[in-house]
């Protein structure tokens, strides 16, 4: 009997190592610098005069693996309210002036989601407690997150900034996967991702009730189109919920390459409602009726041409191509649902030809993202049906 009993712990030790292992092989020890590449790459592309700091020529960058270094990185550009400003690289080994005039600027809240901001800072330190067991890495985190709560709207959806600015900003923005970022973030926890486990129980509570509402922001902004279900824009009004314009050249309209990010978070969810079920299948539906055949862009040489905004090198060309895949444009018209691209003054055009150089070279006027929800179409409707 005592060797039954001898055993039955031994098993009972060895599963629950095996549990804790499994836990931490889910956990990463290094911080990928990919999610924060739309950030690194306007700081270095972009001398901003606005900006706290500008990148120095030639300096050299942290490595994934320096885990306390670029954790610190982020706490220092930490604002006051929990949140992070666009457009600096996380990983630049700043020199002690850069350090200094950063801290010297922790009250001017530009904070931000935009860019892939703010969720992906507390991911990283999240990763960095992990490792390190630093308490502040945790407190920085769990800032990050009381940032998340306060900016979202009774609505269940996020501006593009907070607090929130007089401009376009103001809107729900699902630009740059801004929204949808952040219901990732807040659906791993909610689930219980291993890497969120200092989250305390009633802090949990406050983020499973943000995620269900920001759920039900999702499934009431997809927008119905003479009676019919199709996806998203790019930005949502914040009262009314409906398709907004954002800068000049990006107006209201179902916008694919956004639709797509929200569908494959919809299609991750477990056990999905039949609200969440037919918002899912709508969209697929839109992806299919809105493909475009027998097209591709090239990318071309061009004389440089210096802008107010930018400096183009190249061009961009559509070609007639049969054997071409199907591709997508950013924009479809509301009612019409024909392809359709603007200017900077605001004026809607139906080709790339017509739409000025500096805006045809420096934009994203199609995309192939809806077929990663084609793609896993059949998979999760058999998985939904078992």
């Amino acid at each position: 009997m005592a060797k039954a009993s001898i055993y039955f712990s031994f098993i009972i030790c060895l599963l629950l190592f095996q549990y804790v292992s499994n836990a931490q092989s889910d956990i990463p020890s290094t911080i990928d610098p990919k999610p924060f590449a739309d950030n690194s790459n306007h700081w270095y592309g972009i001398a901003d005069k606005k900006n706290m700091i500008n990148a120095l020529p030639d300096k050299p960058r942290y490595k994934p693996s320096d885990v306390k270094e670029v954790a610190d990185n982020i706490l220092l550009f930490q604002k006051s309210n929990g949140g992070w400003p666009k457009n600096y690289d996380m990983f630049a080994i700043l020199t002690p002036e850069q350090k200094q005039k950063v801290a010297d600027k922790k009250d001017i809240l530009n904070t931000t989601f935009d860019n892939g901001t703010c969720y992906t800072q507390i991911t990283a330190l999240a990763i960095a407690y992990a490792t390190t067991k630093d308490d502040r890495y945790k407190t920085g985190a769990l800032k990050g997150l009381e940032y998340i709560l306060a900016a979202q709207y009774e609505n269940g959806g996020w501006p593009q900034y907070y607090p929130i600015e007089n401009n376009y900003s103001k809107y729900i923005t699902y630009n740059d996967g801004g929204m949808i970022g952040i219901v990732n973030l807040l659906k791993d926890i909610a689930e219980g991702a291993s890497l969120y486990q200092f989250v305390d129980t009633r802090m949990r509570s406050r983020l499973q009730k943000a995620y269900q509402k920001s759920i039900d922001c999702i499934l009431k902004t997809q927008i119905n189109d003479g009676g019919k279900l199709t996806a998203w824009c790019q930005q949502h009004d914040d009262k009314t919920l409906q398709p907004v314009w954002a800068r000049k050249f990006e107006p209201p309209s179902i916008c694919n390459g956004e639709s797509a990010g929200v569908v494959l978070f919809l299609m991750s969810i477990k056990n999905p409602d039949q609200k969440v079920v037919n918002a899912i299948k709508a969209a697929a539906q839109w992806f299919e009726d809105s493909k475009i055949y027998n097209t591709r862009v090239d990318v071309v040489r061009a004389d440089s041409m210096d802008t107010p905004y930018r400096m183009s090198t190249t061009d961009r060309v559509v070609v007639k191509d049969t054997a071409a895949p199907p591709i997508w444009t950013r924009y479809y018209e509301l009612g019409t649902h024909r392809p359709m691209f603007c200017n900077r003054d605001s004026k809607i055009v139906y080709s790339l030809a017509e739409v000025e150089r500096e805006r045809r070279d420096g934009y994203a006027w199609y995309t192939y993202a809806p077929q990663k929800v084609l793609k896993n179409y059949s998979k999760w409707l058999k998985m939904i049906k078992e």
